[in-house]
C-alpha cells in the first residue's frame, strides 16, 4: 500500500513496543484568549518535519536509526480539565512503558496533564508569559494558569524567557520559581543562564516545556499570544542541548501555523534536537 499522507512525524516509524520516544499531538485551543489556531499546530509540525534530512550532522546520528513512534492526535474534549486528564492518561501509559513522551501542541494547558504523568523533580519552561494566574476566564486550567497548576505538584520550577504577566504573577514568580526573564537572557547570555540552571538541576529528572512564544514574535510569528523582545530559536536550541540528558518528558506547544511556516519549522527541528541529544546521551 502506498503511503498517501504524512500524518506522523518524519522518521517516527518504529512500533510502539520498540520505541524509546512516543510522539503525540494535542490539537486543542479551547481556552485561547487572544488568537485561536494552535489546534492546527501538531499537524503543521508533522508536515514540515518531512522537509529535513534524517541525518543530524551535529550528533552524527540518523533519525531512521532512532526508535521513535507517533501515536497520532488525541481526540480532545472541549473542557480544559478533561483535556488535562486525557493527556495525563496517555502520557502516563508512555511513562509506565518506559518510554519518553514527546507532546506536540496545541495550547499550553495540555502540559499540566503531561507533567502530572511524568512527575519530574524539576519543571523547566521557556515561555513569554508567566502563566501564574490561579484562574482565567472562569477556569483554573486556562493556558494562562499552566505554571500555577504545575506548582501544585512540582515545587521546583525554572522559567526562562518570560516578559509578560501582571504584578501579582511577577511576585509569585519571585517567591516560588527561579525566573530568568528574556531581558536577563539577553544581558547575561543563554550560556551563562544555562550553566546556572544545569548546576541547579544536576542529576534530577526534568520535564521541559517549550512554549513557541518564548521566541520573539518577529522571528516566529505563528503565535496565539505574540510578544516581541524575546528569545531566539538558537537560544531555545541551547536550552534543549544543555538539558536533554536529564529530560524525562518534553513538549513543544502553542504553534499557531498562520505564518509562512517558520514557527512550525523551528518546532519540528527543536523536537528533533531533543530526541537526538537525549538518544546520544543515553547510549
Amino acid at each position: 500500500m502506498h503511503e498517501l499522507a504524512h500524518l506522523h512525524f518524519a522518521d517516527a516509524d518504529a512500533s510502539y513496543e520498540d520505541a524509546r520516544y512516543a510522539v503525540f499531538g494535542v490539537p486543542y485551543d479551547g481556552t485561547t484568549s487572544f488568537r485561536p489556531g494552535t489546534r492546527f499546530g501538531p499537524r503543521a509540525i508533522r508536515e514540515v518535519s518531512f522537509n529535513f534530512e534524517s541525518y543530524d550532522p551535529a550528533t552524527g546520528i540518523d533519525f531512521s536509526e532512532v526508535p521513535i513512534t507517533d501515536l497520532g492526535d488525541l481526540a480532545v474534549s472541549r473542557l480544559p480539565e478533561e483535556v488535562v486528564g486525557q493527556v495525563a492518561d496517555v502520557a502516563g501509559d508512555i511513562v509506565r512503558d518506559n518510554k519518553v513522551p514527546v507532546m506536540l501542541g496545541g495550547e499550553h494547558t495540555a502540559t499540566v496533564g503531561a507533567v502530572r504523568a511524568v512527575r519530574p523533580d524539576v519543571y523547566v519552561v521557556c515561555d513569554a508569559h508567566l502563566d501564574l494566574r490561579d484562574e482565567l476566564d472562569g477556569t483554573p486550567y486556562s493556558h494562562g494558569c499552566v505554571t500555577r497548576r504545575v506548582l501544585d505538584t512540582v515545587e521546583d520550577v525554572v522559567v526562562i524567557g518570560a516578559r509578560s504577566g501582571d504584578r501579582e504573577q511577577f511576585e509569585v514568580a519571585a517567591e516560588r520559581t527561579r525566573l530568568y526573564t528574556a531581558d536577563t537572557v539577553r544581558e547575561r547570555g543563554i550560556g551563562a543562564v544555562l550553566r546556572e540552571v544545569r548546576e541547579h538541576v544536576a542529576g534530577r529528572r526534568i520535564y521541559l516545556s517549550i512554549d513557541a512564544d518564548a521566541i520573539d514574535c518577529c522571528l516566529t510569528p505563528g503565535l496565539g499570544t505574540p510578544e516581541p523582545f524575546g528569545m531566539t530559536p538558537l537560544d531555545i536550541r541551547e536550552v534543549v542541548r544543555a538539558l536533554a540528558p536529564e529530560i524525562a518528558g518534553f513538549d513543544y506547544v502553542e504553534v499557531a501555523p498562520f505564518d509562512s511556516g517558520q514557527t512550525a519549522a523551528v518546532a519540528a527541528q527543536i523536537v528533533r534536537e531533543f530526541i537526538a541529544r537525549h538518544w546520544v546521551a543515553g547510549r
